[in-house]
């Protein structure tokens, strides 16, 4: 395998691991929410700041309240999941080529 293949896995696995820690940011925020934490908490608040543009997005293309549970955060994560194995497969891919 060629330096750039191995470029293109670097940053691959660079990618995939920034995906898989918004990942759990997610889903600390989802379990977060459930105990009603204080709003002017600066952890709580970044949660919400990094949060709250995707779930906006989520519920702009879908309806994800559900008997007042919102299940933005499990549509989040399993999109994301399905990215990081696209990208997995489509650098693999693309680095045994070069």
């Amino acid at each position: 395998m060629s330096s750039l293949g191995i470029a293109i896995l670097q940053l691959g696995g660079l990618l995939t691991g920034v995906i898989n820690v918004y990942i759990w940011v997610v889903i600390i925020a989802a379990l977060v929410s459930f105990v009603n934490p204080d709003p002017y908490n600066p952890i709580i608040q970044f949660l919400h700041r990094v949060t709250q543009p995707s779930y906006a997005f989520v519920g702009k293309i879908m309806r994800t309240n559900y008997n007042g549970m919102d299940l933005a955060p499990l549509v989040i994560v399993i999109g994301l999941q399905i990215v990081i194995i696209l990208i997995d497969l489509l650098l693999s891919t693309v680095a045994h080529a070069v």
